[in-house]
């Protein structure tokens, strides 16, 4: 099957098509074959970069349920520079204390692992970590 190449989409003789013009072009492809638009790279990395927000995981977010926690926005906010300055200095799991609250969290994937609250941080001993950063 031989498909016409619309005049927008083609490239002048000798020359190369801008970037813009190919990554259209490649869209377009896609579009006409009926594939998924995967993101670029550039989107990817974009979203990560923009969205670095903390992740919990279920084990801590079943934590946070049987137990009552909950974050405003503003701990959340906390949370997040608190695993920023952990990550600026090269830890990988961390122990945050933020008020009443104690959370372990995986550095790299800024990922919340467990939550405990009030009178069980008394009642606990940590394991696996290499930092802590008291908010």
């Amino acid at each position: 099957m031989v498909e016409r190449i619309p005049p927008e989409f083609q490239v002048p003789a000798g020359g190369s098509a801008p970037a813009g013009r190919i990554e259209k072009a490649r869209s377009e492809a896609r579009r006409i074959s009926g594939m998924a638009t995967a993101p670029s790279f550039g989107e990817v990395l974009r979203k990560e970069i923009e969205g670095e927000s903390v992740r919990f995981s279920g084990h801590a977010q079943m934590r946070m349920r049987t137990r009552n926690i909950s974050l405003s926005e503003g701990d959340m906010a906390k949370l997040a520079q608190a695993v920023d300055r952990a990550s600026a200095k090269g830890a990988r799991e961390s122990l945050i204390l933020m008020d009443n609250l104690a959370l372990v969290v995986s550095i790299r994937n800024r990922t919340v692992i467990t939550a405990v609250d009030g009178e069980r941080i008394k009642e606990n001993v940590f394991t696996n970590i290499d930092s802590a950063v008291i908010v």
